[in-house]
Order: C-alpha cells, then structure tokens, then sequence
C-alpha cells in the first residue's frame, strides 16, 4: 500500500550559517529532501516554510510496517526521511548536514490512522537550539508526526 508523507518545515534558520565546527560560515543555505543519493526541491533557509509531499510503500512486517521507496532511507526497523542542507552555488549544491525525520517516531496509534486517512504528517522545527539548520536525529517536540488527510488529487 501506498502512503502519501508530507513535510512541514517552520523556523528556518536563515541564508547564512557558522556552525561551530566551521571556520568560514555557510552562505546561500537551502534544504531540499533526500531522494536515493540526491537531494531535491530545494527552499531557500531564509524562507517562510519548507514543504515537500510524496509517496512511500508500506509493508506488514509481523507486528510492525516496513516503508520503502526513493524518500526512505535505513535499515528494516529503522526507515527514516533526511532533509538536507547545504550551499547553493550557480547549479552546485554542496551538503554539510542533515537531518532525520524517524518514521517510527510517529505514535502507532497515528501510523494506524494515516493507513486509514492515506497521508502522514510532519512538522519540524528547522532551526537548533544555536540557530543554525537542524541536524541529526529530530525528535518531539521538534518533529511532531500526524495522520492527515491526503492532498485532494494526491491518491
């Protein structure tokens, strides 16, 4: 079967970074999802929101699921969604973070219900504790994950 996911990204962290661990700070910072190796749909940090929509599988596996599909990354029990930042330069982008979006993080009670309802939601906070992008594993209260409606047209 078939689910739609959608990414609600809030709090961006801005067109410019430094991060600690960088001499010379980032410019010209976007966030696009991951797609097998490459990173697509791109937003510009300094924008109001990011949002990215597409379809994963879902498989029983015993008690559990299993996702597949070109978003989903990881092993078997551990399937997540990266978002990836980086600096855009001309047709260049150069990634030097990322973060995790867990799908297991999402209550089994709301994965029960997106099967139901065809669209599983997250929203994420995009910004660190530092200001700068988001990195690393993204938990609650950060990453809140929802059952939804699919987008009219989407199944």
């Amino acid at each position: 079967m078939s689910l739609r996911v959608v990414i609600d990204g809030f709090d961006m962290p801005g067109r410019a970074c430094a991060p600690a661990e960088v001499d010379v700070p980032y410019d010209n910072v976007h966030v696009g999802v991951q797609r097998g190796r490459e990173v697509v749909e791109l937003v510009p940090a300094d924008a109001d929101r990011a949002s990215w929509c597409f379809d994963v599988t879902v498989k029983p596996l015993g008690d559990d699921l299993d996702f597949g599909g070109p978003f989903v990354h990881g092993r078997q029990g551990d399937r997540f969604v990266y978002l990836s930042w980086g600096e855009v330069n001309g047709d260049e982008f150069t990634m030097f973070r990322r973060a995790k979006l867990h799908l297991a993080d999402a209550a089994p009670e709301t994965l029960a219900d997106a099967l139901r309802t065809g669209a599983l939601s997250c929203r994420v906070r995009l910004t660190d504790a530092c200001g700068n992008p988001r990195c690393a594993r993204v938990r609650p209260p950060d990453a809140v994950w929802t059952s939804d409606r699919a987008p009219s047209g989407s199944r």
